[in-house]
């Protein structure tokens, strides 16, 4: 764990490559069922217009393009030898095989890149995509990352997710059945939600064939009906204390195998309402860091997972 409490994702990647692997973000331009109008929803509570995009594709950049420019900044800065392409923005599983197959074949093409890591939602991945993906891992790593969120239906309904805990539970048992690896992506803080509730999603997640966690506080972004709630007095976000708290128990209840690939989200302060302190992203690590120390906590410390 490299002398965290924790096993980080980092520290995984070095292990696996022998050198420093840096994920490079990508924005291929696409969209979601939450965005387009498919699921009438009118999108997740927290997501502005923009959404999770880097606004790349809307400058007309080429995923080569994207990954170039990124490059050259991540070797100056963490002397990176390998690289990830992260298609994040978005669901980028959510278009026609043949468009799919296309961009992830031009992030394939850069001799730097090692593999590929997929974020998109567990309720449009098909077969097809995962045979595609499936075939790829043959020779390179190639993670899926699934938005759960929370694994309280009441709280996906509340946040107007558009998919259910059942949902993410099928793409997990599809993905891995062709050997791809899965990180789920859960929030704490969402609306309805007190601390038994967050650790109860923790202890689902202990319980899924997953291998990865991405951990993110809910933050009110400006033009989000979230924005709205706060506004009116109808959501309080949480405290750093309470976020620090919940998070050193959550990675209790996880396995010591688990990778946690995230600890926090990085908000774009032009965008942020609230609140102020999740833009201090070292200061929050670091606090969660000295609660666990300081109380002799681990990840995996309390984890006990029922048989499959």
């Amino acid at each position: 764990m490299a002398n965290k409490p924790y096993r980080d994702f980092n520290s995984s990647l070095r292990e696996q490559f022998g050198c420093r692997v840096q994920k490079i973000t990508l924005d291929a331009g696409l969209t979601c069922p939450n965005r387009d109008g498919t699921l009438g929803l009118g999108g997740c509570i927290y997501c502005n217009e923009k959404g999770s995009g880097t606004g790349a594709a809307s400058q007309r950049l080429s995923i080569t393009d994207q990954i170039r420019n990124a490059k050259s900044y991540l070797v100056k800065r963490y002397k990176a030898k390998a690289f990830i392409a992260y298609f994040q923005s978005y669901s980028n599983t959510y278009a026609p095989l043949h468009i799919l197959k296309s961009l992830y074949e031009e992030a394939l093409a850069d001799p730097d890149v090692v593999g590929l890591s997929i974020g998109t939602r567990p309720d449009c991945v098909e077969d097809a995509v995962l045979d595609l993906l499936g075939d790829y891992a043959r020779e390179r790593l190639i993670w899926l990352e699934y938005g759960l969120q929370s694994a309280h239906d009441a709280t996906l309904a509340r946040i107007r997710r558009g998919h259910s805990v059942a949902a993410f539970t099928d793409a997990v048992r599809r993905t891995r059945s062709r050997g791809l690896p899965v990180c789920a992506h859960v929030i704490l803080g969402l609306p309805g939600e007190g601390r038994e509730e967050m650790l109860a999603t923790a202890r689902f997640l202990a319980d899924s064939d997953i291998q990865a966690v991405k951990i993110h506080l809910l933050y009110v972004i400006r033009g989000t009906a979230l924005d709205t709630w706060y506004r009116s007095g109808l959501y309080r976000c949480l405290t750093r204390d309470e976020y620090v708290s919940i998070v050193s128990e959550l990675l209790t209840l996880l396995p010591p195998e688990m990778i946690i690939q995230r600890l926090t989200g990085d908000p774009h302060p032009e965008e942020l309402v609230a609140p102020q302190w999740s833009l201090e992203k070292p200061q929050n690590l670091e606090a969660i860091h000295q609660y666990m120390a300081a109380r002799g906590l681990f990840q995996g410390k309390h984890c006990v997972r029922r048989a499959r």
